[in-house]
Formats: C-alpha cells, structure tokens, sequence
C-alpha cells in the first residue's frame, strides 16, 4: 500500500506542477505528499524530481518513470473495475478527438468497428490539428502523436512514432540521394511552412567528435511548401521532393516500392503515438474499452500497413 501511495503522489505531482497541487487532489497535507516523494527517490536510489523554491522540474529518469506509472496505475484502475463491473455492457456516448491526418489513416477506420463490438456504445469522432481543451470541451479521450506537453492529463502510449526521409525512385533517380542530413540544402525538399505547428524542423541523429550521437534539427527548404502534410504527403508521391513523414504515413508506400527511405542511418529516436484522458478515479468502462482496443490495434505490425480489412471480426465478450 505504501509503495501504491508513492507512485499515485509522484504522479499526481509531476502532472499537477506542485506538492500542494497534489495535496489538494489527494486531501492531504504537502509535508505527507513530500515525505512519499523522498521515501520513493531513496527507495529506487535516483532524483525524479528537481525542487526548487519556485518550480518542479523531472529529471531524466523521472519523465521515463512517469509515463511507467502513469500506464501501471491506469491498468490497475482498468482491472479492478473489470471486476466490479462483472457482465455490465458498455453503453453511453464516446467523446474522441485526434489530429486530422493521422485520425483520417488510423483513428476512423477503427470507430465503426469499435461500433460493431460495442453495439450500446455510440461514437462522436473530432479531427482537428488544435490542442483541443478536453475538459472544456467533454471528450473521453484524444490520440496525440508526439511529444506531449506537460498538463494534469493522463496518458498511455500506444505505439512508437517514427520518421523518416523518403522520395520517390524517379526523383532519386533524376537528382541523386542526400548521404548526410547535412546535405539536404542541396536538394528540393518538402516543408511544412513556417505557419505550421512543425516548429524545430526535422530531426537526425548524428555522430559528434568524441563517438557519441546528438540529436540535430535542421530546416530544409525547397520551391515548395505547405502549412497541410497531406499536401505535402501527395506533392513527395509525385516527384516533386524530399519528404519528412510519419511511418504511419508513408509505410505502406515504402513497402509497394512507391517511395524510398533516405538516411536511415540517421534517424532520430522515436518518439510516442499516446492516448490522453482526464485523471479520474474511474473510467467508464467504455472508455476503458476504447483504450484497450486502440493499444491492441496499434501492436499489430501489419495494421501500419493500412490493412483494416485484417481486423477481427469476432465481438468480444463482456467485460
């Protein structure tokens, strides 16, 4: 139990910003919550949490831990209420939001499906490219590629996201390949425009002087840009230039032999395709069965692939 209470503090801490914050959620006094926080940093031997007089700040291995927690609390609320739920169906309305592109590839396809297994469940899908306000605006959950600013959200990553240079073998063929990132100023290259919310450009990860790796960011440019990736997306499968894309976006043309990927050797490390919700206690369940169906989903390789049509068909059994 008291290790249980450490993990809830440190994370009604790190995602409220404060120890009285957290105090407040949980109804007790800061100086407990403090003296969880420092039996679980002396407990696992590493600082989570940097405390200054005026701020918060995770550590390195705090953030990892974090996103640990975060997940391991969630399936424990998950489970219990699947046992106190018994034979109860999922029934009511599922409020979900996710960016426009992504949404369109790998969210919708899904809904209706969801839909099926679900019968008692119906669905209102949002694709927007804004932050939406969860709370303000009443959505049950939101699909967020990339990295996630700090907020009182909770968050469970689904899958990996990834990505990479491609062209098409023409455009290749008619211009040649960049061996370095460092050589992208030399080709036309396909950018979101400067409206867009692609703020540090495209990342690589490249070799330093003393053998270790940083990670880059570099702006290219080109004749052409867009604030719309789908526009882009379309403009590189037309020869027109380097794209920096999501796998998500561009698997299944690399796997047709529609576009190449080019410095591979170079990419950056990945970062996370994540389901968000608000903090609650419990979660209806047909939320709790939109996360799960969504986590199991995404861990098929081939689904990234685009092949809806491989999803089982089969309804689940109540949970």
């Amino acid at each position: 139990m008291d290790r249980l209470k450490q993990l809830e503090s440190f994370v009604a801490i790190a995602t409220r910003g404060s120890l009285t914050a957290a105090a407040k959620a949980e109804g007790v006094a800061p100086a407990i919550i403090g003296r969880r926080l420092d039996a679980l940093e002396e407990r696992l031997g590493v600082k989570l949490l940097l405390r200054t007089t005026r701020r918060l700040t995770l550590t390195h291995e705090g953030s990892a831990f974090l996103e640990d927690c975060q997940r391991l609390l969630v399936e424990l609320a998950n489970a219990e209420a699947s046992v106190s739920a018994g034979g109860v169906k999922a029934s009511g309305h599922l409020r979900v939001t996710a960016p426009a592109g992504f949404g369109r590839r790998h969210v919708a396809p899904l809904v209706p499906r969801f839909h099926e297994l679900h019968p008692e469940v119906t669905i209102s899908l949002n694709l927007s490219d804004r932050l939406v306000d969860m709370a303000g605006e009443s959505f049950d959950c939101a699909v967020r590629v990339g990295d996630l600013p700090d907020s009182s959200l909770v968050s469970m990553r689904l899958a990996d996201n990834r990505r990479r240079c491609v062209a098409t073998p023409e455009f290749i063929r008619r211009n040649g390949a960049p061996r370095h990132p460092g050589e992208l100023s030399r080709f036309a290259c396909l950018s979101l425009s400067s409206d867009a919310s692609q703020t540090r450009g495209w990342a690589f990860r490249v070799p330093t002087d003393d053998g270790e790796h940083e990670v880059i960011h570099l702006k290219p440019t080109g004749p052409l840009d867009c604030s719309d990736g789908q526009v882009l997306h379309d403009w590189c499968l037309a020869g027109h230039g380097i794209a920096w894309r999501s796998t998500w976006e561009v698997e299944a043309e690399i796997d047709a032999g529609l576009l190449v990927p080019l410095l591979d050797e170079f990419a950056a490390p990945p970062n996370g395709i994540y389901a968000v919700f608000p903090e609650r206690k419990h979660l209806p369940l047909r939320v709790r069965l939109w996360l799960d169906f969504l986590k199991a989903q995404y861990a098929r390789p081939e689904f990234w692939g685009g092949t809806i049509a491989a999803l089982p068909t089969t309804k689940e059994p109540p949970r």
